[in-house]
């Protein structure tokens, strides 16, 4: 059985899940062993989303574009949740993981306010252009 040209397989999106899950982890932790932010770090997390999708067999097009654009965020955002519940929990004398579990979302976008400059979000911008153009190559002309 064939998924619809008009679908995202869901094999997909179980990788696209673990691919931005894992690639948020190894943020965290590169950001811990360089001890810098490492926004340089998002458009290698969208041409993982991309990966992920195109290794799911997803079409190209806006859906798939919409969702790595949407997946790039996600990982985004949880490595910079994970990055501040890390410095924070370092301080309080917490694990990373028992720290972004306490971490209310009000303190966490403070802190990723104030962690990320011009430059960081240049490449927050980036990687969310990356990875919306690369959702969109590969797509075959309408006859």
């Amino acid at each position: 059985m064939t998924a619809s040209p008009r679908t995202i397989p869901l094999p997909a999106l179980l990788l696209l899940l673990c691919g931005c899950l894992g690639f948020a982890a190894a943020w965290v932790l590169a950001s811990l062993a360089l001890e810098t932010h490492g926004a340089w770090l998002a458009p290698l997390a969208a041409l993982d989303a991309l990966l992920m999708l195109k290794l799911g067999h997803a079409t190209a097009g806006w859906r798939r574009a919409t969702i790595a654009t949407c997946a790039t965020a996600t990982t985004i955002l949880i490595a910079n949740w994970g990055i501040a519940a890390t410095e924070i929990g370092r301080s309080m004398g917490l694990l990373p993981w028992d720290s972004a579990l306490r971490l209310g979302p009000a303190y966490a976008w403070e802190l990723i306010r104030l962690a990320n400059g011009t430059t960081d979000l240049a490449w927050y911008a980036l990687a969310l252009v990356v990875a919306l153009i690369g959702g969109l190559s590969g797509r075959r002309p309408v006859p």
